[in-house]
């Protein structure tokens, strides 16, 4: 019996730390990494903020796990895509799609996790992920280069200026107006993308309208 009300209890304290984090997510979601703040999470959770202090003694801490969350579900909605293309570049692009087309469709969460200005301390989190999204496009980009698709190049170099574009085309303050757009936008951008990277017939071989977007459940 101890051993069960133990379990029990671990499965409700796991499931009240993932309210809190969903809570905080929608909170950024609707207004940035700034709108996040102890009290206002622990509102739209339904619980008090001293419940919400003792999952996160701070609110960099909770920032963190939301960044944390963040990144594991966007870089697993990534490689789903990607690995379940017939071939290494058309992964490559199905990488791409997956993540410009996600970005878009909260683009405001998009910003918050990787472009919005914060403090210090938050924004090692922040570099976490942009660290973690170059390295599985590094991967991307070796694997389609080592089967002869692109020409030779540095992955993780490329990788690193592949993330560049597509945060400053998405999310950045000189991307357009994405409304009504976002297909055409991801298209476009993952065109730019790959010929960036040598390929000059992407649109030609199919790479870009074999490539779905993304829909909720992904």
């Amino acid at each position: 019996m101890p051993y069960r009300r133990t379990e029990n209890v671990a499965r409700r304290l796991a499931a009240r730390r993932d309210a809190i984090i969903a809570a905080a997510r929608q909170t950024a979601s609707e207004g940035g990494m700034a709108a996040v703040q102890i009290a206002t999470v622990a509102t739209r959770a339904g619980i008090a903020a001293g419940t919400v202090y003792r999952y996160f003694p701070a609110k960099s801490d909770l920032v963190a796990a939301l960044l944390t969350e963040i990144a594991e579900r966007e870089i697993g909605a990534l490689r789903r895509a990607a690995d379940a293309a017939p071939g290494p570049l058309s992964a490559l692009s199905a990488a791409i799609m997956s993540f410009a087309g996600r970005a878009l469709r909260d683009r405001r969460l998009a910003f918050a996790a990787i472009a919005e200005p914060v403090d210090a301390e938050i924004d090692a989190s922040r570099l976490a992920f942009r660290k973690s999204l170059a390295a599985e496009f590094a991967l991307r980009i070796a694997a389609a280069r080592v089967g002869g698709h692109l020409p030779e190049q540095d992955a993780a170099l490329a990788a690193a200026a592949l993330t560049g574009l597509l945060v400053e085309g998405l999310i950045g303050p000189l991307a357009p107006d994405a409304s009504g757009r976002e297909r055409d936008i991801v298209q476009s951008l993952t065109l730019v993308a790959l010929r960036a990277l040598g390929v000059a017939d992407a649109r030609a071989r199919g790479l870009v309208v074999q490539t779905k977007m993304p829909t909720d459940a992904d």
